[in-house]
């Protein structure tokens, strides 16, 4: 049996920026990670000339202040996703360019325009009136939280490319359908991340810059800072309260005690671990109702970027899948050209059943629809299916289902005895994305470190 002061569970974002704020406190942390790396939902590839790609979270953008506070503690760098030229769009059965300096919106006849910016207009006012820290408080939220985010496209909109410009919007910040989360969530989101076309925007918004060398980084240097205390190949079992102790039991049968245990697990995952005593209704409930998304990433490689000499950005946008969005996720120096995909909701599911070589063919079939026949012959494919990753089993984060924020929102961040909760989906700033994972982390240490004193 080993014995520390405090247990976190999960190396990534959240765990290890918890276990830092509490070691710099003075406060013996260990860490059990069940993957033989630490990151969590952010991961390290490369490409065959060693050229590194992330395969999980990557972005980070204005006002995520901890992150590039983070970043510069640590002696990394950041260079801007490249954004220069023209986005491709595909909206409505036509295609068209747009440049990049026009941010999230694209060029549209004027009645579609008009509609798309009066539900954008209304989206961001309602948003603006949600409380981060108390959701269910907004005006309306009971009717909000009640009805799915289709349903509110649906009768906010009025032309279908309008309603298809938040629906391509919705896979692409939640990997999930309009239909799969309700309104007061999508409005809540936005809010946490400053607005909607800031959550879609490339300068100016949250996907504006990379980390050199990529973002798990980020936590393999935290992880060097908590040297042995960080543990690998050490899943969580089972949790077991007794008086003012807890202990944590590994698959393996190692058994840690400790005053306190913090999990930064994805709340369905955090749902399936054992607990004794269990966990109160509530608390269990809210984890059967936070599903995650359903992603694949992927990588095309080639020689040269080569649709920046087309006067391209990288960048397109389409209500046609399986790939509804791409990015110019080439390296600082420009050399090898990676175009990367998303292949997500519904989308990525249905990909997700087959095999490998059809999945790649769907893939590239969509980069030469957007980007010409070049694209058609990569030197390699790269992709990571966050659906199967046994300790994610999805991505980027959980969505909040029609009836959670108001039946169970008050559980999300309450802890259970001697047991405390993070995680990206905990925090009320930058809620899903490594900000608010880091945030949160940090604000659990600092509840932890007041419940020892």
């Amino acid at each position: 049996m080993t014995d520390t002061e405090v247990l976190v569970i999960g190396a990534g974002l959240s765990g290890l920026a918890a276990a830092r704020a509490l070691q710099a406190s003075g406060v013996e942390v260990t860490v059990l990670e069940a993957r033989s790396r630490v990151g969590g939902r952010t991961e390290g590839g490369a490409t065959a000339d060693g050229t590194p790609v992330e395969l999980g979270g990557q972005w980070i953008g204005p006002t995520q202040t901890r992150m590039y506070a983070l970043v510069e503690e640590l002696g990394l760098e950041t260079f801007p996703t490249f954004n220069t030229g023209e986005h491709v769009i595909q909206l409505g059965g036509s295609r068209s360019r747009m440049a990049s300096h026009r941010g999230a919106v694209p060029k549209l006849n004027p009645f579609v325009l008009a509609d798309l910016f009066q539900g954008m207009t209304r989206f961001k006012r309602l948003a603006d009136r949600v409380p981060l820290d108390q959701p269910w408080a907004a005006p309306g939220a009971r009717a909000l939280d009640n009805q799915t985010f289709e349903t509110w496209i649906v009768r906010t909109l009025r032309t279908r490319t309008a309603r298809d410009y938040f629906r391509v919007a919705t896979e692409a910040v939640f990997s999930a359908e309009s239909g799969n989360l309700s309104a007061l969530h999508a409005l809540f989101y936005a809010h946490s991340g400053t607005d909607l076309e800031g959550l879609l925007s490339t300068d100016g918004g949250a996907q504006q810059d990379r980390i050199v060398g990529g973002s798990v980084l980020v936590s393999e240097a935290m992880a060097v800072g908590l040297g042995d205390r960080v543990l690998l190949d050490s899943p969580a079992r089972r949790i077991e309260q007794h008086g003012h102790r807890v202990s944590v039991t590994t698959r393996g049968g190692e058994i840690f005690e400790a005053d306190r245990v913090i999990v930064t697990l994805p709340p369905t995952l955090a749902g399936r671990l054992d607990y004794d005593p269990i966990l109160p209704s509530w608390r269990d409930q809210l984890t059967q109702r936070l599903p995650a998304g359903s992603v694949i990433k992927l990588y095309a490689v080639y020689d040269e970027p080569f649709w920046r000499q087309e006067g391209l950005t990288g960048q397109a946008a389409s209500d046609q899948g399986p790939i509804k969005v791409t990015f110019d996720n080439s390296p600082p120096s420009g050399r090898p050209g990676v175009l990367m995909g998303f292949m997500e909701a519904n989308d990525g599911r249905a990909a997700a059943r087959l095999p490998l070589a059809d999945r790649r063919a769907a893939a590239v079939a969509c980069f030469v629809r957007y980007f010409g026949p070049r694209a058609a012959s990569p030197l390699e494919y790269i992709e990571r299916d966050w659906m199967a990753e046994e300790f994610s089993r999805g991505c980027y984060g959980a969505h909040f289902t029609p009836g959670v924020w108001g039946d169970y929102g008050q559980a999300l961040n309450q802890p259970v005895g001697l047991v405390h909760w993070a995680g990206a989906e905990c925090s009320p700033v930058w809620n899903g994305y490594m900000e608010g994972a880091v945030r949160s982390g940090e604000q659990v240490a600092d509840d932890v470190l007041s419940a020892l004193s």
